[in-house]
């Protein structure tokens, strides 16, 4: 199994942002709200960047199983959701362009395919449970 995780650390004018596999850990810069206290970066922009993420890198790997060589990957996704607070996304769509050394016909193939196969996609596809497994509620005086 690969162990994933990502931690978030916020306080006035500080963002970081940590993501881990397999304890392989690196930052990623997203900076705080103008405000300072919070993400610039919303949790919808970094849903959907995860399902962007994940199609680009399966397209790779998906066509090195295939022995083509990709040159790029563009994948745009899209959707919304309500303004009331705890809302589902809704009208997920993404689009993608792969250029590669191979036919059209098989670059299309190796795109159903890998629509077929992306983790996140799948993820989202089925569902999963999302529990608050711990909290640490923690008091201080102004």
């Amino acid at each position: 199994m690969i162990a994933i995780s990502a931690q978030v650390n916020n306080s006035q004018g500080r963002h970081e942002v940590t993501v881990t596999t397999n304890e392989n850990a690196h930052s990623i810069a997203i900076e705080p709200r103008a405000t300072g206290f919070g993400s610039s970066a919303n949790g919808g922009e970094l849903l959907f960047l995860a399902l962007a993420t994940c199609y680009c890198n399966d397209i790779y790997r998906e066509a090195a199983k295939r022995g083509i060589t990709v040159k790029s990957v563009e994948v745009t996704v899209s959707g919304g959701f309500d303004n009331a607070p705890g809302s589902a996304a809704e009208n997920v769509t993404y689009a993608a362009r792969v250029e590669a050394e191979a036919g059209e016909a098989e670059i299309a193939e190796l795109m159903r395919h890998t629509d077929t196969v992306a983790e996140i996609q799948n993820t989202l596809r089925q569902g999963v449970s999302v529990r608050l497994a711990s909290l640490q509620a923690v008091s201080v005086s102004p």
